[in-house]
């Protein structure tokens, strides 16, 4: 079966307009996947998973953001985890069910890259 099609099974058409993610928004949704988050705390997320080789600016993390709540992919939570510890200044977002569809079918469209860049060295040889 062609790759399209399984991503196709694995997300819309409207959400497979939205491919293929920046690598910032693709770390952006992993960190929610694991549940909701503020900003510092999607910024740590992405530092740990990512050894620190992701660091992204503030200002550029609230843009990605910014994007993926205009693209309905996740949404600001009213409720805090527990008000009584929190700043109430802090915004807490989590995944929608349309963000997992794409965050799913980027991870697929990345694994099918993934697997065909080793192909490609398996059989690759020098020009000289």
């Amino acid at each position: 079966m062609p790759k399209a099609k399984s991503l196709e099974r694995a997300a819309g058409a409207g959400e497979l307009a939205l491919l293929p993610l920046t690598p910032l928004a693709f770390e952006i949704l992993l960190a929610l996947g694991a549940g909701e988050r503020h900003g510092y705390d999607i910024l740590r997320s992405i530092d740990a998973r990512s050894g620190g080789r992701v660091a992204p600016h503030p200002g550029t993390l609230y843009r990605a953001i910014a994007r993926l709540l205009e693209d309905g992919l996740i949404e600001e939570r009213e409720e805090r985890p527990v008000p009584e510890l929190d700043d109430a200044r802090r915004r807490y977002y989590g995944v929608t069910r349309r963000g997992l569809q794409v965050t799913r079918a980027e991870a697929g469209r990345l694994e099918s890259q993934l697997g065909a860049a080793r192909r490609m060295l398996r059989r690759a040889r020098p020009a000289s």
